[in-house]
C-alpha cells in the first residue's frame, strides 16, 4: 500500500515538472508547436483550462498554472495524511 502512495506521488511530481516545462515553452518563440510542445500540450492543457477558466490573467500574466502546481501539490499532501491516519 505504501509502494501505491509512493508511485503516486512520484507521478504527480513528473506530472508538475511537465506543467513546469510547459509553461517555460511559453517564454520560447515556436517551442510549443514542436512535438515535444504538442506532446505537453496534450496532456498539461486538459488539467490548465478549468483553472484558466476561473483565474482571469492579470494583464500579461497568466497565474492559473501557478494555482494548478499549488491545488495538485495541495491533493498530494492531503492524501498523504489520510493514507498515513488510514494506517495508524
Amino acid at each position: 500500500m505504501v509502494q501505491l502512495f509512493n508511485i503516486l506521488a512520484m507521478a504527480v511530481q513528473i506530472y508538475s515538472f511537465a506543467l513546469i516545462a510547459y509553461i517555460l515553452m511559453s517564454w520560447f518563440p515556436g517551442a510549443k508547436e514542436s512535438s515535444f510542445g504538442r506532446f505537453l500540450s496534450s496532456i498539461c492543457e486538459p488539467y490548465l483550462e478549468p483553472f484558466r477558466k476561473i483565474i482571469p490573467p492579470l494583464g500579461m500574466i497568466d497565474i492559473s498554472p501557478i494555482v494548478a502546481i499549488l491545488v495538485l501539490r495541495f491533493a498530494v499532501d492531503g492524501l498523504q495524511v489520510l493514507f498515513f491516519q488510514i494506517l495508524m
